[in-house]
């Protein structure tokens, strides 16, 4: 049996990922990051760097999704913001494009 083939795994999402997007466009929009780099391939390095950085929170349902989204304000939450900092710091002073 092909599993792909009978279920739709397209339901589960890694809920990191829409935390870390979030968070790095409200840091990207802040003054003390003016000058960094928005070009595509730093902006998705900045993202993968501190999705490595952080637990992943899959769901599959939109229960889940609830849950996920009130984890903005939590130990979690933290976790990403700083995960996003220091990746931004990373690829700010080491761009992949250069």
């Amino acid at each position: 049996m092909r599993l792909r083939d009978s279920y739709d795994f397209e339901n589960i999402v890694n809920e990191a990922e829409r935390m870390v997007v979030d968070e790095l466009e409200r840091q990207l929009d802040l003054e003390v990051n003016s000058g960094v780099c928005t070009c595509e391939d730093c902006v998705l390095d900045i993202a993968a760097l501190s999705l490595n950085a952080v637990k992943p929170v899959y769901r599959v349902s939109l229960l889940g999704s609830l849950y996920a989204g009130s984890m903005e304000n939590t130990p979690y939450g933290l976790e990403v913001r700083t995960a996003v900092e220091k990746a931004i710091v990373k690829v700010r002073d080491n761009p992949s494009h250069s």
